[in-house]
């Protein structure tokens, strides 16, 4: 199989087509392992052509972008609330953000598929060269991110949320 040969030779700065061939039965788990493979090899860009499987990993993503972004926005809310009363009004907010975060640590932080983000970008995806050739209409292109910075600035915002909120509540019920 030709396909084989090219994931088994995925290198980081490369490109990874998932295609919509259904050539057995079992076509759905050969695009999942397809897809799982290009994800560890970290490989730049992936499309993918099955639209169940695309429109599953593109949820994953939004999921996790989203715990990410509640955590940072709660916590920030939690930290502002927090210096600027004298009351309890940051708790919400520092439990929002560290339960978001906590779960995107527990279920996302060490899936591979965390350091990709669906480009939703027309032109873009349009100056990709390989979508020439491909058999599908609207794939989901996915593209490799760094995203440890990400990671680190939502924790420590959670953090410091929580830790002015504890303060608070030391402060109140001492």
């Amino acid at each position: 199989m030709a396909g084989d040969e090219t994931d088994s030779n995925l290198k980081p700065s490369s490109v990874a087509i998932i295609r919509e061939v259904y050539d057995s039965e079992n076509a759905h788990l050969k695009f999942e392992m397809e897809l799982e493979r290009a994800l560890e090899a970290g490989v730049s860009v992936i499309v993918i052509e099955p639209e169940p499987l695309g429109e599953e990993t593109a949820r994953w993503i939004y999921v996790g972008n989203l715990l990410h972004k509640v955590s940072v926005y709660s916590g920030l809310c939690g930290i502002a609330s927090g210096l600027m009363w004298n009351s309890l009004a940051c708790t919400p907010f520092g439990i929002v953000s560290i339960l978001c975060s906590g779960c995107y640590t527990l279920s996302w932080q060490w899936d591979p598929c965390c350091k990709y983000q669906e480009e939703k970008n027309r032109r873009h995806i349009a100056t990709l060269p390989m979508l020439s050739d491909l058999t599908s209409a609207s794939p989901v292109v996915l593209v490799h991110t760094d995203n440890k910075r990400k990671i680190i600035f939502h924790n420590a915002i959670s953090i410091a949320a929580v830790g002015i909120c504890l303060w608070r509540l030391y402060n109140t019920f001492k």
